[in-house]
């Protein structure tokens, strides 16, 4: 008799699972997501999926899915959620958005690059399509492509900082050294408490050749963050180039204080001892 209960009991539960509705499926795959219950999120995904393949929402919890497995490291099977998503969806700006971001970040550069150009059809002023777009060819050296997303980015935002210095580094990496560093000045005068925009500058003057106004920049930079272990490296490199020897070992034994591994500055700080 106990084992007939048992039996009914099983059937029931079994029942009663079968019975949930694409809709319950979907609202605990919610809730298990606002627990952060991942697994859970991503079973309950696949169930409601399962349940109902031809629902015209499977879009959208396919790209959910695929936001959720990308959490989960399962990158491969988030981009084929996010694929079939825009299978059903082709022109979802999000969803296009969502697999170019981790193309780009498992350096797929060629189908985030196809991704976000498609998502700049449908949507010219995307910022983060042109953003990441620009990325890209500057990671491909296509410096005037670049220049013309920053400067897309620049007319709908003209205070975006990420697009102002991203022009600055299209412009130097260019050789167009003019343009860069006078960008570089308005920066640090918008931004005067930003000492990256002071190392950035000094890195620029070192390539223009004007040392003593790179060490000046050094100087403010290690003011705002004296613990930065890189502006003194940095010195150290300039006062190199200067024969400054003495000054050039200060200046590597003080960034090894500050957590640069000694290994790493062998070689600087021979050539500082020659």
């Amino acid at each position: 008799m106990k084992k007939y209960i048992y039996i009914v009991v099983l059937m029931c539960i079994g029942m009663q699972a079968y019975a949930q509705t694409y809709e319950e499926l979907v609202g605990k795959a919610m809730d298990a997501v606002e627990a952060d219950s991942l697994y859970d999120a991503e079973k309950f995904f696949k169930e409601a999926l399962n349940k109902e393949p031809a629902n015209m929402g499977n879009s959208l919890l396919l790209s959910n899915l695929g936001t959720i497995q990308r959490r989960m490291g399962k990158n491969k099977e988030a981009l084929e959620s996010y694929t079939l998503a825009l299978n059903k969806s082709p022109h979802s700006v999000k969803i296009l958005l969502n697999r170019a971001s981790l193309y780009l970040e498992l350096d797929y550069l060629e189908k985030a690059y196809s991704d976000y150009c498609n998502v700049i059809d449908l949507s010219p002023k995307n910022k983060e399509a042109l953003q990441f777009r620009a990325y890209i060819y500057m990671r491909q050296r296509q410096y005037n492509e670049a220049r013309n997303d920053y400067r897309m980015l620049l007319e709908e935002e003209p205070a975006n900082k990420t697009a102002r210095i991203g022009m600055v580094m299209a412009n130097q990496k260019d050789g167009r050294y003019k343009e860069a560093f006078d960008e570089l000045n308005r920066l640090v005068t918008d931004f005067p408490n930003d000492a990256s925009l002071l190392k950035a500058r000094a890195e620029l003057e070192v390539e223009m050749n004007s040392l003593d106004l790179a060490l000046l920049d050094l100087e403010e930079a290690v003011k705002k963050t004296p613990n930065d272990a890189d502006i003194y490296v940095m010195c150290g490199d300039i006062y190199l180039m200067q024969g400054r020897k003495r000054e050039a070992y200060v200046a590597f034994e003080k960034a090894i204080e500050l957590g640069i591994p000694r290994p790493q500055l062998h070689d600087k700080l021979k050539a500082s001892k020659k």
